[in-house]
């Protein structure tokens, strides 16, 4: 799908399950961007509001001398309208704006809209049916609800980064920006919940998510693996399983590459001797059990990735895909951003973006059956809306948007 669309509001959004909810967005960077990316992809109205100067992703790119891909992955299908939140004028604004919303989401450091006078208690005040999010990094209460926080410091601080990285070498953080991505999608996930309550309260609430909260429990198995050890904190394990508890479980050099492998069941490690033409090794005692494999990791390892570089990645995930055990081929971002299977679900499309060019952009993962998707529409550019939110909303005409423009309070 190519879409070269400058309206923000999709022309058809009633068969979607978000048509009619009004979202009020102060979002920046990536987590609470992420939460309301969702919403205007399930059909809400989402209106971003950036300070005048816009939001830091945005400033970003400016510096860089180019076009931002994340502001344009993250802020599609909604409205751009700039406002300063720190003059009177733009205070009140806001209140009004605020009164005709059903949701406000900020990922503001805790304590940043309390000192603005637009904390939860003012807003809920003009708008009892509010529904208040916010995305902190260590949440609204406790002794570090003030630590400075970004994605790589809750790495650090969750413990992800203890658990990530080969045993002789340093704590690494994830490549990728897992923990903003995990607590926007928690974001989400709490506004809809309290949205759902709505409908039979009538009444707003404050929903908060917490970054480093949303983390701990992807540390599952290497919690596991602490209370099986007595406490005592295991070393890092690098591609292998964070239990150590199963084999193989890795990834693997091939030919033209590495392809990672799990062998979660008995059957799978059948399967695996099936696809190397090894059936002869089912019945020997150093291969035959999980314990035997896990007890000999080292062997396991070095005896499939013998076998693995060998063939290429192709080849090794075709024998996977015919004898029936979980494999996949690590692949380059390219790779993956032009992943038929992934364009054909629509979940990856082509987009001709009216600062970047052809770029390819993703479209939500939450797929509701039966419901219309919002055809992608570009991010807005700064304060691009300005004229149709604040003139249909507000009454404003274009000689009072002039003058609050010369007076940076939009």
């Amino acid at each position: 799908m190519t879409s070269t669309t400058t309206s923000a509001t999709p022309a058809n959004t009633q068969n979607m399950p978000l048509a009619g909810v009004t979202v009020i967005d102060l979002t920046q960077i990536y987590q609470g961007p992420y939460a309301t990316f969702l919403m205007a992809k399930a059909g809400a109205d989402v209106i971003k509001i950036e300070p005048v100067l816009g939001e830091p992703t945005r400033i970003r790119a400016k510096v860089s001398g180019g076009a931002s891909l994340p502001m344009a992955m993250l802020n599609v299908n909604k409205k751009g309208i700039t406002l300063n939140l720190k003059s009177p004028r733009g205070k009140e604004m806001f209140k009004e704006l605020i009164g005709r919303a059903d949701i406000l989401v900020e990922n503001f450091a805790p304590g940043v809209m309390d000192r603005l006078g637009l904390g939860w208690e003012v807003l809920h005040a003009i708008n009892p049916k509010l529904i208040y999010g916010t995305g902190t990094g260590y949440g609204i209460s406790g002794p570090d609800r003030d630590n400075l926080a970004m994605d790589v410091t809750i790495q650090a601080s969750s413990g992800i980064m203890s658990v990530t990285g080969a045993a002789d070498g340093p704590p690494m953080r994830s490549g990728a920006s897992l923990v903003d991505f995990l607590s926007g999608v928690h974001l989400y996930a709490g506004i809809i919940t309290a949205l759902y309550e709505r409908t039979r309260t009538q009444k707003g609430r404050l929903v908060e998510v917490s970054m480093q909260e949303t983390a701990y429990p992807t540390l599952a198995s290497n919690i596991g693996l602490l209370y099986r050890n007595d406490g005592v904190v295991p070393p890092r394990v690098g591609n292998r399983h964070g239990g150590l508890a199963l084999a193989p479980y890795s990834v693997y050099e091939a030919s033209d590459g590495h392809i990672a492998i799990v062998c979660a069941t008995e059957r799978h490690w059948q399967n695996i001797l099936a696809a190397m033409g090894r059936e002869d090794l089912a019945t020997n005692e150093r291969f035959s059990t999980n314990k035997a494999r896990v007890a000999e990791m080292e062997r396991t390892d070095r005896f499939v990735e013998d076998w693995t570089r060998t063939i290429t990645r192709a080849e090794l995930f075709a024998l996977s895909s015919k004898h029936g055990f979980p494999a996949a081929p690590v692949r380059s971002l390219p790779e993956v951003m032009n992943d038929p299977h992934m364009h054909a679900r629509g979940a990856l499309e082509w987009f001709d973006d009216d600062e970047l060019g052809r770029v390819v952009l993703p479209a939500s993962p939450i797929i509701i059956h039966g419901a219309d998707r919002v055809k992608t529409i570009s991010s807005p550019k700064l304060g691009q809306h300005n004229k149709q939110v604040y003139g249909e909303w507000l009454g404003l005409s274009d000689a009072d948007l002039d003058a609050l423009k010369a007076q940076g309070v939009i």
